[in-house]
């Protein structure tokens, strides 16, 4: 069985982003010359997520949205922000959109499903974080 890994970072300019990385991932696939597998995409910080869903502005605003009312950032009375930071709702987003993906690896390409794509999302962003890429197979 072989083994590949690799980190990929991002610095969104705003505090909340969705980056499809769908083609990064499927590169480092290419470059790991695995053609039977998994390949594991996670978040490597608590303020960020990785997801797999459709492509779709109108989807990724309502994504906003959504997660905007269920943790809003302008909430004073979070508990972690009276620790000095201000990213509580960051945290519970990340929580509700998901830490990590595995991709089933068939015949050396990404196995998704109608419209599936990977995105990265960024939930406390203005500064450099990282998604590991694992994939391991034949």
């Amino acid at each position: 069985m072989k083994s590949y890994r690799k980190e990929l970072w991002f610095n969104t300019a705003q505090r909340m982003a969705f980056i499809n990385i769908t083609r990064q991932v499927a590169e480092c696939l290419e470059e790991s010359g695995i053609k039977e597998g998994l390949a594991l995409v996670n978040a490597m910080h608590i303020t960020a997520s990785v997801f797999i869903n459709d492509d779709e502005r109108g989807l990724h605003h309502d994504f906003e949205e959504w997660l905007e009312q269920l943790a809003p950032h302008a909430r004073s009375r979070w508990q972690h922000n009276e620790t000095g930071e201000d990213n509580a709702d960051a945290h519970l987003k990340r929580q509700v959109m998901g830490r990590e993906v595995v991709v089933a690896v068939t015949n050396g390409r990404l196995d998704f499903g109608p419209w599936e794509q990977i995105f990265y999302g960024e939930f406390d962003g203005r500064r450099r974080k990282r998604v590991l890429v694992k994939i391991i197979g034949e």
